[in-house]
C-alpha cells in the first residue's frame, strides 16, 4: 500500500487494487493545507463536528464517510468494499485551551497485509483499553504535536506499550499550518534514537510487510505542497 501525506491529521492510503481511503479530512482555508483533488472510495473522520478533522464533503469521488465516533458508538465495527474498519472512543484534551473538548473516535484497519492505526483527536493519556486497542499494529499515525492533543510523555508511553513497528508522526507544526499552537516535529523526535528515525524524503511513501522493522521505528514524511 502507498501512505500519503496532506498535513494536520489527514491522509490517503491507495492500496494495491487501487482503493483509496482518505482520513479525517481539513478545511484547507483554516489549516494552511492544500485541497485534497484526488477521488477517494472512503472517508475515514474522527468526528463529524471539527473542521481540522472531518471534511469528508470536501473530498471529490462521492466517498463513503465512517465517522469514527459514530462507530464507536455502534459496536465498533464496519466493513465496506473489503476493508473492516474498528474504532474507540476518545476525547479531545480536557484542559482544552481554545475550546469545551469534544469527543471523537480512534480507528483502526488492515489493508495489503499492514494494519494501520490512527489516533483520531485524542488530547489526554490513554486508557489500558486505547492502548489494547492499537497493539500489533504495523503503522501508527500518531499525533505529535502536544497541546491541544495527547502530549508527548503521554503519547511515548502509547508507543511503549503497543509497540507498532512504524510511528508516522503527524498534527505538528509546519511552515504551511495556519494556528501556530503545535510543536514542531523535533520535540517527538528527541525520544528515539537517531537510527531508529527514517526519512521518507516525500510526502508519499511504500509500505510493505516485508520491508518492516524488528522494533519500532518513526517514519517522517513531508506533506504535499
Amino acid at each position: 500500500m502507498k501512505l500519503k501525506w496532506y498535513g494536520q491529521a489527514c491522509f490517503l492510503i491507495t492500496t494495491d487494487n487501487g482503493l483509496k481511503i482518505v482520513t479525517d479530512p481539513y478545511t484547507p482555508e483554516t489549516s494552511g493545507y492544500v485541497p485534497v483533488q484526488e477521488n477517494a472510495d472512503i472517508v475515514i473522520r474522527s468526528s463529524d463536528n471539527d473542521s481540522f478533522h472531518c471534511r469528508a464533503d470536501l473530498i471529490p469521488g462521492d466517498p463513503i464517510v465512517i465517522t469514527a465516533l459514530d462507530l464507536a458508538r455502534e459496536g465498533g465495527e464496519r466493513t465496506e468494499k473489503g476493508v473492516t474498519f474498528h474504532a474507540i472512543e476518545a476525547m479531545e484534551a480536557l484542559n482544552h485551551r481554545y475550546h469545551d473538548p469534544d469527543q471523537n473516535g480512534m480507528y483502526r484497519f488492515t489493508v495489503d497485509g499492514i494494519s494501520i492505526g490512527h489516533m483520531g483527536d485524542v488530547g489526554n493519556p490513554l486508557s489500558d483499553a486505547q492502548i489494547e486497542f492499537f497493539k500489533d499494529l504495523d503503522v501508527l499515525l500518531a499525533l505529535t504535536g502536544g497541546h491541544p492533543v495527547i502530549e508527548l510523555d503521554d503519547l511515548k508511553t502509547v508507543i511503549d506499550k503497543a509497540q507498532p513497528k512504524f510511528v508516522v508522526p503527524m498534527h505538528f507544526q509546519t511552515l504551511s499550518y495556519k494556528p501556530r499552537n503545535a510543536l514542531w516535529v523535533e520535540s517527538f523526535l528527541n525520544y528515539f534514537d537517531k537510527d531508529d528515525i527514517d526519512f521518507a524524503l516525500h510526502y508519499e511513501t511504500a509500505i510493505t510487510p516485508d520491508m518492516l522493522p524488528d522494533h519500532t521505528h518513526v517514519l517522517l514524511l513531508d506533506y504535499v505542497k
